[in-house]
């Protein structure tokens, strides 16, 4: 069945739940076997979707951000703002919390919700005081020994001159060199898209997760298509060439975990997608407990400098 099919479907069952709620009428024995053909059909999709079609629903209007992960399975969130240095950024974000009873310093990239909102986080691209916040936030959860837990939702780093005038590349080198050398338990989770050293410089963990459906490159397809060929239109090529999705990951030994998201994406069901990344993380939390500092950061930077394959002539 074609994806135009899948979608009829799904609006027919839109309508038959409209047409319940508004008359009262007991539309069960038609409802039923309607929800069981549009499961079947998500997950036979699910299995069959290519690179590109992973990185779209990546990309899905509705699919669960940062903050409605937190509000999911998170108590006692308290955001802290600023670098200490320049400002604020609204596309990085971060704090003390408790994931699902644990005390952590959360770390995260939000895209933003609405239009309005999406603007005012630059769609999850920091500038250089998000990345010097988040080092702040890390001096914090080594001094008082909280696991980092990060989220990651972005594209990459903000582009613009003035990120540039502000030291963009040494705000991401640093943010990564301090992360190395974390002295507590740090777990990863890429929950959309992870571009580039805007998606690395929160994600130097001892665990790294990801989501079935996201992916996490050095590049996006279009910004690879640009430089290859040219033509940001030749995207899928990019996509397929790159190896970027969750089960390419896992094959690279880029990720310890992909995280299984509801059949046909995580906005179809975010309370069962935040399950599954709840769950994902605090087992990685409680594998880590048991290591002390200086354990945790040299299995870090192991991990990190083994990554990448290559043959010697």
């Amino acid at each position: 069945m074609t994806a135009d099919a899948l979608s009829k479907l799904e609006a027919q069952v839109r309508d038959l739940e409209a047409t319940a709620r508004e008359t009262g009428q007991d539309l069960g024995a038609a409802l039923t076997p309607l929800r069981a053909e549009v499961q079947r059909l998500r997950a036979e999709r699910s299995a069959n979707l290519s690179r590109w079609d992973r990185v779209q629903l990546a990309r899905t209007p509705g699919r669960p951000t940062a903050l409605d992960y937190v509000e999911r399975l998170c108590t006692d969130f308290t955001e802290l703002h600023g670098d200490r240095a320049y400002g604020d950024d609204p596309a990085l974000i971060g704090g003390p919390a408790r994931w699902m009873g644990t005390p952590v310093m959360l770390l995260m990239q939000q895209k933003g919700r609405d239009t309005k909102g999406k603007i005012k986080r630059r769609f999850g691209s920091a500038n250089p005081e998000g990345y010097r916040k988040a080092a702040r936030l890390m001096d914090l959860a080594d001094r008082f020994g909280l696991p980092v837990v990060s989220l990651i939702d972005t594209q990459g780093a903000y582009p613009g001159i003035e990120a540039e005038e502000r030291g963009q590349g040494w705000a991401i080198a640093e943010s990564i060199r301090r992360m190395v050398r974390l002295r507590v338990p740090a777990v990863c989770a890429v929950i959309g898209e992870g571009g580039s050293g805007g998606a690395l410089a929160i994600g130097v963990g001892n665990r790294v997760l990801i989501q079935e459906n996201a992916w996490y490159s050095v590049i996006s397809p279009e910004g690879a298509a640009s430089i290859i060929w040219k033509d940001a239109a030749k995207a899928p090529e990019a996509a397929e060439a790159l190896k970027l999705t969750a089960p390419d990951l896992l094959e690279l030994g880029i990720v310890e975990e992909v995280i299984p998201e509801p059949p046909g994406g995580a906005h179809l069901d975010p309370d069962a997608a935040a399950r599954a990344v709840g769950e994902a993380v605090s087992r990685s939390l409680a594998d880590l407990a048991g290591l002390d500092g200086e354990t945790l950061r040299s299995e870090r930077a192991a991990r990190f400098r083994s990554l990448g394959a290559f043959t010697e002539s």
